[in-house]
């Protein structure tokens, strides 16, 4: 059961964390892109795009840490502290994402259509990529603590 457990964590955090990277990783670009051209619908409609892909991608993510706590339980490890602190990264990463990164999103899609004077567009891409970058090197974090788990005993 454990090997069932954490192929379907690899596979969700793969399957959901990935878009989500790549889609709030591009979205600072097409913002610029989609100012730089006001009423283009063809860039309001990729930035559309990836705040969907960032939403949707986003609630299919609750299934990595349902898939990583049963993996942990079967292992046995859920005290471990290498575990307990990719806990948290985790939930500070969702916390980045839902709180701070898909808000912002959806406000910058806004100001697009129709075009608003009184946005610095810099300014507020600038801000959604640094907040991507911060989301990006906690699951990076993550990654990596899952691969060399500290002080583990299990062997794997």
């Amino acid at each position: 059961m454990t090997k069932l457990f954490l192929s379907l964590h690899v596979i969700a955090a793969v399957l959901a964390i990935g878009p989500v990277t790549v889609a709030a990783s591009m979205f600072p670009k097409a913002l610029r892109r989609a100012h730089a051209a006001p009423g283009g619908r063809e860039a309001y409609a990729a930035l559309r795009l990836l705040l969907r892909i960032c939403r949707v991608y986003a609630g299919v993510g609750i299934a990595v840490p349902v898939f990583g706590f049963a993996t942990a339980s079967s292992l046995g490890v859920l005290g471990s502290a290498w575990l307990i602190v990719s806990i948290l990264l985790t939930a500070a990463a969702a916390a980045v994402l839902v709180l701070l990164i898909l808000p912002a999103q959806g406000r910058a899609l806004a100001t697009v259509s129709p075009p608003e004077a009184d946005v610095s567009v810099h300014r507020v891409a600038g801000r959604l990529a640094m907040l991507t970058g911060v989301f990006n090197l906690l699951w990076a974090t993550v990654t990596v603590l899952m691969i060399i788990r500290p002080g583990s005993t299990t062997g794997a």
